[in-house]
C-alpha cells in the first residue's frame, strides 16, 4: 500500500516533493482508522456487520442510536459514520467534486474526533488529524482523479487482520512508511530517527523488571521511536507518555505512532513547542517531573537567538551548569545536548530512570559544562552508567555516541560498557552503518543489567573510583592493564637483544642513505 500510494504521487508529479509526507502518511492513516473502526464494531456488534451490505445497513440507522454505538467502542479509535468509510467513498467516486468530497471527509473526521486526536502547541493551538490531501496538487483540473486513484488504493487492502499484530510488526511498518522522510535535515531541531537496536537496548536497561502506572517523557521526541519501545517494555495501558518536540511534523509522525501502538490515550500530551525555551508539562505550577525519560538530543545546533532567554534567572536551577557558548563562526555548532542533559536531570522524578544519546566525547570532556554535569550526576548518586556504542551506529551521521543511563536510585555500582568493537558494518545509501546482532544486543543488556565485569569489554566501580578518574566516564580508563610474562633462557634473552640491536642498525642506516639521497636530489634541482 505504502508502495502504491507513491506511484500515485509520482504519477501527479508530487514523486519526492515536501508534500509527499503528508499524503502518504494521511492516506496511510485514514485507511488505517477506518479498519480499526469496523475491526472494532465486529467485535461489540456482530449481529450489525454481517451479510455483504452491512455497511449500507448501518447507514440507515437513526443518528441517535449510532452515536450510541460510540459507548460501546474503544476509546483508541476514531469514531466514524458511514459517510467516513472508504467504501462509501469508492462507491462514489464519479460524483463531480470528488476531490472536495474526499477532503471534507477527512477534515471532518479530524473535527468529530479532535478531543482525542488532536496535537497541541506551545500556545495551545490545536493540528487537526487531517489535511486537504487533494490541494497539494496544484493543477485542479487533475484533483478529482487523484482522489479517485487515493481511494482505488485504499479500497484494495484490509487491515483488519492485522490488528492484533504487537510493538515488533507496527514498528516495523512504520519504520518503512517514514524512512524517505525521516531524516536530520529539518527543523530547528533535527528529527532524528534512533535506529531500533540503540531503542531497544535503552528500554530494555531501563525496565529490566514490571513496572505500572508510570510516566514517560521525551523532551526532543523526534517520531517517537524512543517512547514507543519504552512503552512496550512497560506495557501501553501501564504507562503514560508525554512529550515535546519543536517540529510540527516530528509531532504528526509521534502522533500517528502513538496510534498504531495503542497509546491514543496519550495523544493530548504531545506537544508541538520549544523544549528549551518554554518546556510545556507541568504539575501544581511547576515543570513536570517524570518516572522515566529517554532521549536523543540535536547534538550541534544554532540556538544563538534564545540564549538571552536561557539565561534568565528562572532557568539558572534547570540549567545548573551553563549555557553552552555561541561559535562565533559557526552558530549551527552550539553544543545544544548539554542543554537537553541538563533538562532531563531537572525533569526527573525521585527515583526516576533516564538514557540519554550524547557524542562521546560528553564522557571524557576535562572541563566546561560537560564536566560539571558530570560531576553532579556522581555527585549526587544519580548515574546508572554509560555505553559507548559502535561508529556508525547512526548512519546519518559519524559522530562516535554514547548512552548514557540515570538512576536516582543508584548507590552502588556504576556499569561503564565500551561495545565500540561490536557490530556489522553494512551499506545504507551512500553511507556506512553499523548493525548489532540479536545476540550483541543481549549480551549489552545482560552484562550492563547484572553489573558484570568482562574483560576489555565492562567494568562495574564506584562512585569515588570515577572521582579518581576526573569524572571519566570512559570504560577503557577503568580496564586493568595486563601483561602476560613469558618465561625465557639467558641465551634465549641474548639472542633477542642482538636481533633488536641489528634491526635498530639498519634501520638507521637506511635513514642515512635516504637522507644523503633527499639532499643531493635538492642540490641538483634547477630553476627554469
Amino acid at each position: 500500500l505504502i508502495d502504491d500510494l507513491k506511484a500515485v504521487c509520482a504519477g501527479y508529479g508530487l514523486g519526492n516533493s515536501s508534500s509527499e509526507f503528508d499524503i502518504i502518511t494521511q492516506a496511510f492513516l485514514y485507511k488505517y482508522l477506518n479498519d480499526k473502526f469496523t475491526d472494532q464494531l465486529k467485535k461489540v456488534k456482530p449481529a450489525l456487520t454481517e451479510g455483504e451490505n452491512w455497511q449500507e445497513e448501518l447507514a440507515k440507522m437513526d443518528d441517535d442510536e449510532y452515536r450510541l454505538l460510540e459507548f460501546e467502542l474503544e476509546s483508541n479509535a476514531a469514531f466514524l459514520f458511514p459517510r467516513h468509510f472508504i467504501t462509501y467513498l469508492f462507491n462514489r467516486q464519479n460524483d463531480p467534486e470528488f476531490a472536495k468530497t474526499l477532503d471534507d471527509t477527512l477534515i471532518d473526521i479530524s473535527q468529530k474526533n479532535s478531543a482525542i486526536f488532536s496535537v497541541t502547541t506551545g500556545g495551545g493551538s490545536k493540528i487537526q488529524l487531517f489535511d486537504r490531501i487533494t490541494e497539494f496538487v496544484k493543477d485542479s483540473s487533475k484533483r478529482d482523479d487523484f482522489a479517485r486513484a487515493i481511494i482505488n488504493k485504499l479500497v484494495n487492502v484490509n487491515f483488519e487482520g492485522i490488528m492484533e499484530e504487537g510493538f515488533d510488526f507496527f514498528s516495523t511498518i512504520f519504520e518503512y512508511l517514514i524512512k524517505d522522510y525521516n531524516n536530520d535535515s529539518g527543523g530547528k531541531y533535527a528529527e532524528y530517527y534512533t535506529p531500533h537496536s540503540v531503542s531497544k537496548i535503552m528500554a530494555a536497561i531501563l525496565v529490566p523488571e514490571s513496572v505500572s502506572d508510570v510516566t514517560i517523557y521525551d523532551p526532543s521526541a523526534g517520531s517517537g521511536t524512543l517512547l514507543m519501545n519504552l512503552a512496550h517494555s512497560i506495557g501501553p495501558k501501564k504507562c503514560t507518555v508525554y512529550s515535546q518536540d519543536i517540529s510540527q511534523k516530528s509531532s504528526n509522525l509521534l502522533r500517528l505512532n502513538l496510534i498504531l501502538n495503542n497509546l491514543v490515550h496519550s495523544i493530548g500530551n504531545v506537544i508541538q513547542g520549544n523544549t528549551m525555551t518554554a518546556p510545556f508539562h507541568r504539575e501544581n505550577g511547576r515543570l513536570r517531573k517524570f518516572n522515566y525519560i529517554v532521549s536523543n538530543p540535536p547534538f550541534k545546533l544554532d540556538f544563538s537567538d534564545d540564549v538571552d532567554e536561557l539565561k534568565k534567572k528562572i532557568n539558572q536551577d534547570r540549567f545548573f551548569a551553563g549555557i553552552p557558548n555561541v561559535p562565533k563562526k559557526a552558530k549551527n555548532k552550539m553544543a545544544i545536548y548539554s542543554m537537553f542533559l541538563q533538562h532531563i536531570m531537572f525533569s526527573l522524578a525521585d527515583g526516576g530512570k533516564a538514557a540519554v544519546v550524547v557524542p562521546t566525547g560528553f564522557i571524557t570532556a576535562q572541563s566546561g559544562i560537560d564536566k560539571k554535569i558530570r560531576q553532579q550526576l556522581v555527585e549526587n548518586k544519580m548515574l546508572a552508567g554509560v555505553v559507548s556504542m559502535p561508529s556508525n551506529i547512526f548512519a546519518t551521521t559519524g559522530t562516535n555516541v554514547s548512552i548514557v543511563f540515570f538512576d536516582k536510585a543508584n548507590d552502588g555500582k556504576v556499569v561503564l560498557i565500551d561495545a565500540s568493537n561490536l557490530g556489522t558494518s553494512i551499506k545504507e545509501g551512500k553511507a556506512q552503518k553499523t548493525v548489532l546482532s540479536k545476540d550483541e544486543e543481549k549480551h549489552i543488556i545482560k552484562t550492563f543489567v547484572n553489573k558484570e565485569a568482562v574483560d576489555d569489554f565492562s567494568i562495574a566501580v564506584d562512585y569515588d573510583e570515577i572521582k579518581s578518574k576526573n569524572y571519566s566516564l570512559s570504560a577503557g580508563q577503568y580496564f586493568e592493564v595486563k601483561i602476560d610474562y613469558q618465561e625465557i633462557s639467558f641465551e634465549e634473552y641474548n639472542n633477542l637483544i642482538n636481533e633488536h640491536k641489528s634491526n635498530i642498525k639498519n634501520l638507521f642506516l637506511d635513514s642515512t642513505r635516504l637522507e644523503n639521497k633527499i639532499v643531493h636530489n635538492l642540490e641538483n634541482l634547477s630553476y627554469e
